[in-house]
């Protein structure tokens, strides 16, 4: 295998992961968000470890997962347990820099709502009535009338 080609299968395989992982990203948008965020960076570190085929020429890589998979299925190579290390390694970083992120994302979060939604008044005595907001926002409490095209909407022909 020349450089070119080997260029070009990493190439074709990060198109493809690319492709697995949007899809992922789609088969997991209605899960719980901090359910959701774990499974998507677990396929991430799935799809996008590398790891060293053979020990004697240390520039030739290759996704682990595929490595790991083929000398499974195949029963050849020994490389099954340095591509599950690498695997677990990579899984290690991700998911400690997953944990840092959300560690400063959680209390800016809390911030942030915290400032955008107002607060409860204490006490219901002074709060506003109904009748008062209507007011206060000109809405027309009348009842339609029947002729009173502004609260239908009806097609032109």
């Amino acid at each position: 295998m020349t450089e070119n080609d080997y260029l070009l299968a990493w190439g074709a395989y990060a198109v493809a992961a690319l492709g697995c992982l949007l899809v992922w990203f789609r088969v997991t948008r209605w899960m719980w968000r901090y359910l959701r965020e774990p499974l998507r960076l677990l396929a991430a570190v799935l799809l996008f470890s590398p790891t060293v085929v053979d020990p004697a020429r240390e520039e030739v890589l290759a996704p682990a997962i595929a490595i790991t998979a083929l000398d499974l299925l195949l029963n050849v190579g020994t490389s099954v347990w340095r591509a599950v290390a690498d695997l677990a390694l990579y899984g290690l970083i991700a998911f400690t820099l997953y944990v840092l992120f959300i560690a400063i994302r959680w209390p800016l979060e809390r911030w942030w709502q915290g400032r955008r939604e107002p607060q409860p008044e204490a006490d219901d005595e002074h709060a506003p009535t109904l009748r008062e907001i209507m007011q206060r926002e000109d809405i027309d409490s009348r009842p339609a009338q029947a002729g009173d095209r502004r609260l239908r909407v009806e097609p032109r022909l």
